[in-house]
């Protein structure tokens, strides 16, 4: 055998014992506690989305995943946290769009998501739904598009906080539409939603589930949903898309990272469990009572999306000279 055949085969059996190795590594995983942290307080949707997840996985892998709330400075706590952990697959995070926006909403981060952390699987959304008070003579969104362009600054619009889904999303309609509509920034939407009903502002986007009540009482008036589909809960509101708005699709999504250099097995691993998890019959059900439609992904999909998200937002935050607080 000539020495070049003999290094040959020296490599293909250095080749097969790392495969060997590598599968064997991903049939044990895991052999201990899971930590899933969670980057906001307990109650949320996030909370609520994380502990059923965490709870599935547990059921499926055969280990303990402990739920862990990390809240604090819009979910950055619980993001870096994870991002300085190990990477061995025993910490992973659930994220909200923060993933995407904090490097656009804040001039620095003590962890950059994009070399950090790890995308593994999306999980679930949150559809939001675009709602005015009932004084406000629009029965369309391209209506009250119309409305506002006639009176520039006369309008107003609620939001749950600065950087927050319910600010970007109508600061999005007026980047496309070129509308000057008037910030009112509340402490969380929920606040908000009681300004839009008692009048003190005109508009709102926020979670459809949130705002289901109020609009069947009357108090607000629903113009259409930001979803590719209509809802069911909301079956005679049309979609942004049906109206003409091809590019107003928002939602609140979720998503389960890992630190960056986990074992490529490991996230595979994870996004098939994952995957498996929020496709069981018996958590569709639970999701929907936290107002959450389950969704899944590759972790390179997750990764574009992301990607995609922070493309979509960076001239809008630029253009409003949006700051995160």
């Amino acid at each position: 055998m000539s020495r070049i055949s003999r290094r040959f085969c020296g490599l293909l059996v250095i080749l097969s014992c790392l495969l060997a190795a590598s599968l064997a590594h991903a049939q044990t995983y895991p052999t201990k506690t899971i930590r899933m942290i969670m980057p906001f307080p307990p109650g949320g949707p996030t909370d609520i989305v994380g502990r059923l997840v965490a709870a599935k996985l547990a059921e499926q892998l055969g280990q303990s995943v402990v739920a862990d709330s990390r809240p604090g400075a819009s979910g950055n706590v619980g993001l870096e946290i994870a991002a300085k952990s190990p990477p061995d697959g025993y910490t992973i995070v659930l994220s909200s769009p923060v993933i995407a926006l904090s490097p656009l909403l804040y001039g620095k981060l003590n962890y950059d998501p994009w070399k950090d952390l790890a995308p593994i699987a999306l999980v679930g959304t949150v559809r939001n739904v675009f709602v005015i008070h009932p004084s406000v003579p629009a029965k369309t969104l391209k209506e009250f598009i119309q409305i506002a362009r006639r009176s520039p600054g006369k309008l107003n619009y609620g939001s749950g906080g600065i950087g927050t889904t319910t600010h970007l999303a109508p600061e999005l309609l007026k980047s496309l539409e070129k509308l000057d509509i008037v910030h009112v920034p509340y402490k969380g939407s929920g606040l908000a939603l009681i300004g839009l009903a008692s009048g003190q502002v005109d508009m709102e986007v926020l979670a459809a589930p949130a705002a289901l009540a109020q609009i069947q009482a009357g108090r607000v008036r629903a113009l259409a949903v930001l979803s590719p589909q209509r809802l069911p809960d909301l079956p005679n509101v049309p979609t942004a898309r049906e109206q003409g708005f091809q590019n107003f699709d928002i939602s609140v999504w979720y998503g389960v990272l890992a630190p960056t250099g986990t074992p490529r097995d490991i996230i595979n691993r994870l996004n098939a469990e994952l995957i498996k998890a929020v496709s069981a019959p018996d958590m569709k059900p639970r999701m929907a009572l936290a107002g959450v439609e389950p969704l899944t992904s590759t972790p390179e999909e997750f990764g574009n999306f992301i990607r995609s998200e922070a493309a979509r937002f960076d001239k809008v935050i630029k253009e409003a000279g949006i700051k995160g607080e």
